[in-house]
């Protein structure tokens, strides 16, 4: 007996569970309390994440009061902090996601159907983006996720495989932002690098370093670029950022829509009479339905179990993961069909999600191509408002909001931006003037889907895949 409590004990310790002898079967049960299945994410991932109990960290603030936590402190970050250029490679970290050898470790990242959860993938890159950012700046400052610019299906898995996560920082100019690149791909053989065909996932996140007493940016030491890859992943960086930029610039909350978007919403503002004029015989086709009719929301409790490396607020991938399933189960809804996913479009992290908080999400289908009713697009050839189209690219917009459990104080936390192809022809047409500036922004970012779908650059949701 003393022997068998020992082996629990060990295998509580481990959270690894091996298949190999009935034994190992029986403990399984024991394994829901260890440590690397408090959250789905990869273990080798969340141990370099979560380094403190919760509980000891709750103690902690209990004694110490909220002010670190809010960010009323004293600066923390050293002075005389060493900014010296890096090199990238000196960021760089990979992980081996051994899917096709451990069948309960692959248990955790499966659906219904024996797809692979890509919303799980999301929540691991988020914290593997973690890891890198911390290589670059060091522990002296708190490094939070801002935004992911961009999340790309290259190439379709259609094959359960053991899978190699990895990334590095690739634009770092001195200020307090960096740009992390990061990609899925089949894994290697020991010693050789994964192949362009074997390259499942790219994505770019921007991270943000903080002082960890007062919560205000602090400067990053910038990259080097000592090759010619190095240097076009920096001028990629680069162009991203200056993306960012005019994003803000022209966002419809600073400016008005222009003169060929103001024609279009005029357009589909007739449609809509037209649809309701009992002496026209147009009517509204049965595969064009109102934005508001698409809406889906939910609401949770943030537990501890998703924090970040700081222990008080909910880290990124977790809401990644939320927004990414909700998108999926309001296009799915929507077509009445399952949509296969092409792209997460630059989203942000507006406001930090506390733990112990309720999370608000709220996904609505913002734009569909084929539009229903086409426009130019900024001078060059037309959009095609084709009749008969057997898929349409939907774009889902999930919108975040968070609360006390209370309900007094309410923030914005973040906008996220799926696109989705799905084996039907469908439109969706906004009513109201905040549905018409939802559905001019998503074609902003749609067109821009669309064109790294014609370069190449990104898969269009055609092909047969094993990840949903």
């Amino acid at each position: 007996m003393a022997a068998r409590r020992s082996c629990i004990r060990q295998v509580l310790r481990s959270g690894h569970i091996q298949q190999a002898t009935p034994r190992s079967r029986r403990s399984r049960q024991f394994s829901v309390s260890a440590p690397s299945q408090t959250d789905g994410v990869f273990r080798e991932l969340t141990d370099q994440r979560v380094q403190t109990p919760w509980i000891e960290a709750f103690r902690q603030r209990q004694r110490e009061g909220q002010e670190t936590v809010q960010g009323k402190g004293e600066p923390q970050t050293p002075k005389d902090r060493d900014l010296s250029p890096k090199k990238m490679s000196d960021s760089y970290h990979s992980v081996i996601l051994p899917l096709a050898q451990d069948p309960w470790l692959l248990d955790t990242y499966l659906n219904s159907s024996g797809h692979i959860r890509l919303g799980t993938l999301f929540m691991d890159l988020d914290a593997l983006s973690g890891i890198i950012a911390y290589k670059h700046t060091g522990d002296d400052v708190t490094t939070v996720t801002a935004a992911f610019d961009r999340i790309t299906i290259k190439h379709p898995l259609t094959e359960i495989c053991d899978l190699e996560l990895s990334g590095q920082v690739t634009y770092a100019s001195g200020r307090s932002s960096m740009e992390i690149s990061l990609q899925v791909a089949k894994a290697p053989k020991a010693g050789e690098k994964a192949k362009p065909d074997d390259v499942l996932i790219q994505a770019a996140c921007t991270m943000v370093s903080l002082d960890p007493g007062t919560k205000k940016p602090k400067n990053n030491a910038p990259v080097r670029t000592d090759t010619e890859e190095e240097k076009r992943l920096y001028a990629r960086g680069e162009e991203n950022s200056k993306h960012r930029r005019e994003l803000g610039q022209k966002s419809l909350l600073k400016t008005s829509p222009n003169d060929e978007e103001s024609d279009l919403i005029h357009a589909m503002w007739q449609k809509q009479l037209q649809y309701h004029d009992p002496n026209d015989p147009v009517r509204k086709p049965s595969n064009v339905h109102f934005m508001e009719t698409t809406r889906m929301s939910t609401a949770s409790i943030m537990q501890p179990q998703y924090r970040n490396r700081h222990n008080f607020m909910i880290f990124g991938g977790f809401l990644l993961k939320q927004t990414f399933e909700l998108a999926f189960c309001a296009a799915a809804s929507f077509a009445h069909s399952r949509p296969t996913f092409v792209s997460l479009d630059p989203s942000t992290f507006q406001n930090p999600v506390p733990v112990g908080s309720v999370l608000y999400l709220t996904a609505t289908v913002v734009y569909t191509d084929p539009p229903v009713v086409a426009g130019n697009t900024d001078g060059n050839a037309p959009e095609q408002a084709q009749g008969e189209s057997e898929r349409t690219k939907v774009q889902v917009r999930v919108d975040s909001k968070v609360r006390d459990v209370d309900h007094r104080d309410s923030k914005p936390t973040g906008q996220f931006n799926y696109t989705f192809t799905v084996d039907k022809n469908l439109k969706v047409l906004p009513r109201t003037y905040t549905e018409f500036m939802m559905y001019i922004d998503a074609r902003r970012r749609v067109r821009r889907v669309l064109e790294s779908v014609q370069q190449g650059e990104a898969d269009g949701g055609t092909m047969e895949r094993i990840t949903e």
